[in-house]
């Protein structure tokens, strides 16, 4: 059948999502679909599941991964779970530290074989362990969280914990249940320090990975979301973590904080000078030592957790 690349979208979904066996139902052979994607009207998202070019690119990594879910749940019934790091992303989690280049689903009777794209999983599954969400199950926050430890490791999965928590979503306690219904699993081990550190007052990526950084190098738990207050008893600032045993402070720098908290019609010279006074505020009302982190020093969490034990000890950060 010679399909116009005009008409190719009536058969899409309203994500732009493709399936063969819908197309050949409407008379589109494989042929006709080869073609569509040689003239760059559809992408292929895996065997049997296509995309419209132009949704696919204009789609970041996330979204691609939500498209890509999308079909897969197409593909399959009732039998199988959208679970860990695509149960995540699906559900509104942050892509870091995720391997998205394959959909994840749990079978709830049976098994499958790999296939292109693709990760099966077997496990039991009960009843508080799942949800749905547009006509599919996936596994709740809280499970999800845990199977990501298990495959994505513990700093991916304490970012998908602190970002659930924050958003309210799940909570310690359900996170704990699913823990230990999961002692058995292959690579369990790696959850014990996500229920550790999981915590709901961490607000972002680069605030869960100081976290994991500090904890990793061996450096004592900080409190996280700390305030700082002036005489009269009245909040004068809250910081991201604090020692106050020690009189120090760590602060993260990363771009999402300043959107977050940029005033309107500020510029980001006005920004920062404004941060610059909340710091020097900060350090005359505690006489502490501020730690400045930006995404660069989690890469290289030896040399940040020595420039905090330095400030720790008195020295120069």
């Amino acid at each position: 059948m010679n399909l116009p690349a005009t008409s190719v979208t009536h058969l899409c979904d309203s994500y732009g999502v493709l399936l063969r066996r819908d197309a050949v139902l409407c008379g589109v052979d494989d042929k006709a679909l080869a073609r569509l994607v040689d003239a760059g009207v559809l992408v292929k998202l895996r065997h049997g599941a296509y995309c419209l070019r132009a949704v696919y690119l204009a789609a970041d990594r996330a979204e691609r991964h939500r498209l890509l879910c999308r079909a897969v749940m197409k593909q399959y019934a009732d039998h199988v779970a959208l679970s860990h790091a695509s149960s995540c992303v699906v559900q509104g989690g942050p892509e870091y530290g995720l391997d998205l280049g394959r959909a994840h689903i749990t079978h709830l009777t049976g098994g499958g074989r790999p296939t292109l794209r693709l990760r099966h999983h077997l496990g039991e599954c009960r009843v508080n362990d799942l949800r749905r969400q547009h006509g599919h199950w996936l596994t709740t926050p809280a499970r999800a969280v845990l199977e990501v430890a298990t495959s994505d490791g513990v700093e991916a999965s304490l970012v998908q914990a602190n970002h659930f928590l924050h958003a309210e979503e799940t909570t310690l306690d359900h996170l704990r249940q699913c823990f230990e219904t999961q002692t058995f699993w292959p690579n369990s081990l790696r959850q014990h320090p996500v229920l550790l550190l999981a915590e709901p007052k961490v607000e972002s990526v680069g605030e869960s990975r100081c976290s994991y950084a500090f904890f990793a190098q061996g450096l004592s738990r900080p409190e996280p979301q700390f305030e700082v207050i002036y005489p009269d008893g009245t909040v004068a600032a809250r910081v991201d973590f604090a020692w106050p045993h020690r009189g120090v402070i760590v602060e993260f720098d990363g771009r999402e904080k300043y959107h977050r908290f940029r005033k309107q019609n500020e510029t980001l010279e006005e920004m920062v000078m404004r941060e610059k006074a909340r710091e020097d505020l900060i350090r005359r009302l505690t006489g502490w030592t501020v730690v400045r982190v930006v995404w660069n020093d989690l890469d290289h969490p030896v040399h940040l957790a020595n420039r905090i034990r330095r400030a720790m000890a008195g020295l120069a950060a």
